[in-house]
C-alpha cells in the first residue's frame, strides 16, 4: 500500500465522521421504535421495562454496527485502486446511466 494524499486522509476522515453519525442517529431512531412505538402499537407491552430494555439495547447496537459497516464497505469499495467504484465521467469503460424509454447510446 502507498502512502495517502491529504486529500484521501480528508475524505476517509469525512467518510468515518459520517458513518458515526449516520449510525447514531439510526440507532437512536431504533431505540426510540422499540421504547414507545413498539408499546403504542402493542399495549401489553406498556410498562415492562425489563422486558423492553434489553431487546431496545440490543436492537441499537445492531443498527449502529450494520450502519457504520455499511458505510465504510461502500466507500471502501468505492475508492479501491482498480475496483468496482464508479469511473470518473470521459474514461473509457465509464457506467453509463440507464435512460428509461430513450435508446441505448452505445447503438
Amino acid at each position: 500500500m502507498g502512502r495517502r494524499t491529504q486529500a484521501e486522509r480528508d475524505a476517509m476522515t469525512t467518510e468515518i465522521g459520517f458513518a458515526l453519525f449516520a449510525g447514531a442517529v439510526l440507532a437512536g431512531a431504533a431505540y426510540f421504535g422499540v421504547t414507545e412505538l413498539l408499546p403504542t402499537v402493542f399495549g401489553s407491552l406498556r410498562g415492562r421495562w425489563s422486558l423492553l430494555g434489553p431487546i431496545a439495547v440490543s436492537v441499537t447496537v445492531v443498527v449502529f454496527v450494520a450502519v457504520v459497516t455499511t458505510v465504510l464497505t461502500r466507500f471502501r469499495r468505492a475508492t479501491r485502486p482498480g475496483g468496482q467504484g464508479p469511473a470518473p465521467p470521459g474514461r473509457p469503460g465509464a457506467a453509463q446511466p440507464s435512460q428509461p424509454g430513450r435508446t441505448n447510446p452505445d447503438s
